[in-house]
């Protein structure tokens, strides 16, 4: 992992809790001046720290009610048939997150849907339908606790600056 300091752990705590923030508004607040600041961040684009900017939407304020987590049990799991499939699942809107996963199973997936019906219509007519998929275990989300695509930096800091661990 190449290494980063003050400044560049800084501006990602910065940029990850508002990447709307002017050049000039992160600079002030990293301590820099606008010039190195915008060369740090540019430094952390190119080199794939910073993957993007999005806009968080509410998925239920655009009529997502429904947040499913939908384990696939593939049939056989040769390199060939997983990458068409994984092909096939990245092709589904509906799915907006998929993960390889340990112990039973192939992928876990993150399923949105405006309703159980429009879910269980996109099960049936998609899900069960991809090819080498030998069946699903489906959970519903019942309300989130915590949901943030914020990563935590703390490791990334020297020994000596980190915070001791509550206890």
């Amino acid at each position: 992992m190449e290494s980063l300091d003050k400044f560049d752990l800084a501006i990602l705590q910065e940029l990850q809790a508002d990447a709307r923030l002017t050049n000039a508004e992160l600079a002030q607040r990293v301590g820099l001046s606008a010039a190195p600041c915008w060369r740090r961040v540019r430094a952390l684009e190119s080199q794939g720290f910073i993957k993007g900017y999005h806009a968080e939407i509410d998925r239920q304020k655009i009529g997502l009610g429904v947040l499913a987590f939908v384990r696939v049990d593939a049939e056989r799991v040769n390199l060939e048939a997983t990458r068409r499939l994984e092909e096939a699942i990245r092709q589904l809107p509906e799915v907006v997150a998929c993960h390889y996963i340990s112990g039973t199973g192939t992928f876990e997936l993150q399923v949105v849907a405006p309703d159980l019906d429009s879910f269980s219509r996109f099960a049936q007519h998609h899900l069960m339908n991809l090819a080498n998929v030998k069946d699903l275990h489906t959970s519903f989300s019942l309300g989130e606790v915590k949901s943030s695509r914020a990563l935590p930096l703390g490791h990334l800091r020297p020994v000596a600056e980190r915070r001791p661990e509550r206890r």
